[in-house]
């Protein structure tokens, strides 16, 4: 179950990073007046780097997706399983108790008249 839970945790921390990426890039903008090429180019630059760096995050986290599904579906599948154990031997414990008492009721013979006359 922990692994999971450790999957599921790494998935909201790379929608928490893309979330910051997104912002970055937004908050990438040139200030109104004169700029200098120099400052456009920078601000180019480092627009292109905080994309390229969303685009592997955005693979990362779809990876990171399929791994918590896949791991919620194998706990899912444990605990099912788990759970049929769980009746099976409630089950068996029933079945054993009532032969049990069967054998008990078998051994114990019912005497005919004539033996209680004799008896």
């Amino acid at each position: 179950m922990g692994e999971a839970a450790n999957a599921e945790g790494k998935v909201v921390q790379l929608e928490s990073n893309a979330a910051r990426l997104v912002a970055l890039r937004t908050s990438l903008s040139v200030a109104a007046g004169l700029t200098s090429g120099a400052a456009l180019g920078n601000a180019g630059e480092l627009g292109l780097r905080l994309d390229t760096v969303r685009d592997g995050l955005t693979h990362a986290l779809d990876a990171a997706r399929a791994t918590a599904l896949a791991k919620a579906e194998m706990r899912r599948d444990a605990d099912i399983a788990r759970e049929s154990a769980e009746r099976l031997q409630v089950r068996a414990v029933a079945e054993l108790q009532q032969m049990i008492e069967q054998r008990m009721m078998a051994g114990i013979r019912h005497r005919t008249r004539k033996e209680v006359d004799r008896g």
